[in-house]
Order: structure tokens, then C-alpha cells, then sequence
């Protein structure tokens, strides 16, 4: 978030959408903008002071070109769909904002952050659902009820498109790509278009 907020100089001022987001993120914030949070109706939790909750798809954005100063998405690009639906995310942010900020896992970091396992993705889907389907760290550490936990496991094997750096350019041509490390490692990636 510090990141973010020295890239874009945010002030109270700014306004903010951000795509598929919960209201946890703006808390972490030293400055607060002015935010819209887009999610599917499922998603959207209570209503919080000072921030707009707003029920659609990203992929149909309902506002008007470059009405927000920045748009904002973390970890969300990746649970759109296919390749298809990942263009039309895409293009949708970059039309109505005039800068933004979309942060994924990067496909080649060596642990799948899902399912928190090591090289999981790497493996063909039989190998993956032979896998997950016993045993993952996520389960661990989140205890999800039985019919959460097949709904997870369902859409990491059969929804989820991890995306590396030339996949990520190709999708934001424009913007700069920016990596996050952890241990040297390129952990997640950060598409980034600011005004000149």
C-alpha cells in the first residue's frame, strides 16, 4: 500500500476504484482517498464509512471513460476466467481509469498462493486434483467449512489463470510491470500506467 500510495501521490482527493476489493485493504492506507469498490453482490460486505460499495462484474464496468483518477485491483485478475475475460478486465480498466494499479501472483514464483503449496501449478491438472483434492496448506490455515472447501478446490483447478510477466504486458501493453520480491524472488506482479 505505501508503494501505491508514493507511485500515484495519493491525497484525500483521489478518486478511487477499486475492481473485485474489500474495504480490509483501505485500512492499511496512511492517506484516504475517495473509494468506489466494485465486487459481484456475493462479495460485498457491510457498508463502511467513507467507502462506496458498488455491485457488478469487472469485466463491464459500470461507469464512464476515465471516470476514476486510478483504478485499483489486487490478486483479483487471476480469478476472472479465461483469456478472454482477462482482455475484456483489461480493457475495462484501462478505459475508465486514468491511471492504474492491478497486482497478480506471478505464474513462476515456486509456491502456488491459493493452495499454498510448492509447485503445485507447474503439474498437469490429473496431477493437480490428485493433489488438492487430499491436501492443501490453505485448508489448514483457513478451515473452511466442507462445501467452501470444494467450491475452492473446484475453481483453483478449473477457473484460475495465473499469469507471468510477458502475459500481464500482453494484457496492459501499456503500463510498466512491476515485481514484487520475496526472497529475491519474484513473488507477485504489479501492472502500473501512470500520466506522463
Amino acid at each position: 500500500m505505501r508503494l501505491f500510495e508514493r507511485t500515484f501521490e495519493i491525497t484525500n482527493r483521489t478518486r478511487v476504484l477499486d475492481v473485485g476489493g474489500s474495504p480490509d485493504i483501505w485500512e492499511t492506507a496512511s492517506v484516504a482517498p475517495q473509494v468506489t469498490i466494485l465486487n459481484l453482490p456475493s462479495a460485498l460486505g457491510p457498508q463502511r464509512p467513507g467507502l462506496l460499495a458498488v455491485a457488478g462484474d469487472g469485466r463491464m464496468l459500470p461507469f464512464a471513460d476515465k471516470s476514476f483518477d486510478i483504478v485499483f485491483s489486487n490478486s483479483v485478475i487471476e480469478h476472472v476466467g479465461t483469456l478472454a475475460d482477462q482482455r475484456r478486465f483489461s480493457d475495462e480498466i484501462a478505459r475508465v481509469g486514468r491511471q492504474y494499479w492491478v497486482q497478480t501472483p506471478n505464474r513462476r514464483f515456486p509456491v502456488e498462493l491459493h493452495v499454498m503449496l510448492p509447485l503445485i501449478h507447474f503439474f498437469p491438472k490429473p496431477v493437480q486434483r490428485s493433489v488438492v483434492s487430499r491436501f492443501t496448506l490453505w485448508q489448514y490455515a483457513t478451515h473452511p467449512t466442507p462445501d467452501v472447501r470444494r467450491d475452492y478446490i473446484h475453481h483453483f483447478l478449473n477457473e484460475l489463470n495465473l499469469l507471468d510477466t510477458p502475459a500481464l504486458q500482453a494484457l496492459f501493453p501499456g503500463a510498466r510491470i512491476i515485481s514484487e520480491r520475496v526472497l529475491g524472488m519474484p513473488k507477485s506482479l504489479i501492472a502500473v500506467q501512470t500520466q506522463s
